[in-house]
């Protein structure tokens, strides 16, 4: 039940980055329009769509696991940050609803995925005896 869960929630969380950050980097109207109708610059779309792409990549791929880290952070940080920016910004309850969604999908992403797609936990420090 665990794989699946983690194979439904990374296919979710990579088709959302894929698709979101082809249309932020290709500078769609309603992609950039969605970024600087919350009072960001339209060139913003272009960053995040490369950031967005190369998260894709990150999560899908075997191996690599301390970039994997790095990539959920990054996932969490740009749907956590577009769901405040849609609640300061008075934007339609839809909007902060579904962003903070997608970072649940991409936390179950991050908290089911296989061992061999984690980082190894560091060696417990071995203690020597203390002379008396």
């Amino acid at each position: 039940m665990t794989t699946r869960i983690y194979w439904i929630s990374t296919a979710i969380t990579a088709f959302v980055l894929l698709s979101g950050g082809l249309a932020d980097l290709l500078g769609a109207d309603w992609a950039v329009a969605g970024i600087t109708a919350l009072g960001y610059p339209a060139y913003l779309a272009a960053i995040l769509g490369v950031w967005k792409l190369l998260g894709t990549v990150a999560i899908t791929v075997p191996g690599y696991p301390r970039l994997k880290e790095w990539a959920y952070a990054g996932i969490v940080f740009d749907l956590s940050g577009a769901a405040v920016s849609h609640l300061v910004m008075g934007s339609p309850v839809f909007h902060p609803v579904v962003t903070t969604t997608l970072v649940v999908v991409a936390g179950l992403s991050w908290a089911t995925r296989p061992a061999s797609r984690r980082l190894a936990a560091p060696p417990s420090p071995q203690r020597e005896p203390v002379a008396a």
